[in-house]
């Protein structure tokens, strides 16, 4: 199943979230190895929508919020490609749309050697 193209990304979530250094859990230092930076959030925008349109996304799991997928691929930067891991809700008692959730790194695939 592919997340759809109108899937709700919020403009704060990128710029009051994922590009702001943080004292913990910060994800802007990961980010700004491929090129990501507060200057730039459509960008990032960009990016996380190709790995939606190029990877399937797969059911995590259900609580009273929603559904939340998973969708692993490469996010690629103006600097650098990441492997990341993107999480979505979709809210069928709410509006029965797509809202990005966050962002992590995600693993690199073991050497097949």
């Amino acid at each position: 199943m592919k997340i759809p193209p109108d899937a709700v990304i919020a403009e704060d979530k990128l710029t009051r979230y994922l590009l702001v250094p943080r004292p913990k859990n910060d994800k802007s230092r990961f980010l700004a190895q491929a090129g990501f930076t507060q200057e730039n959030p459509e960008a990032l925008e960009a990016a996380i929508r190709q790995v939606i349109r190029s990877q399937d996304a797969i059911q995590e799991r259900s609580s009273v919020y929603g559904d939340f997928y998973r969708v692993e691929g490469d996010l690629v930067g103006p600097q650098g490609r990441l492997i990341v891991i993107t999480v979505w809700i979709i809210q069928t008692h709410v509006d029965n749309r797509f809202r990005f959730v966050t962002l992590k790194p995600g693993r690199k695939p073991e050497d097949e050697t």
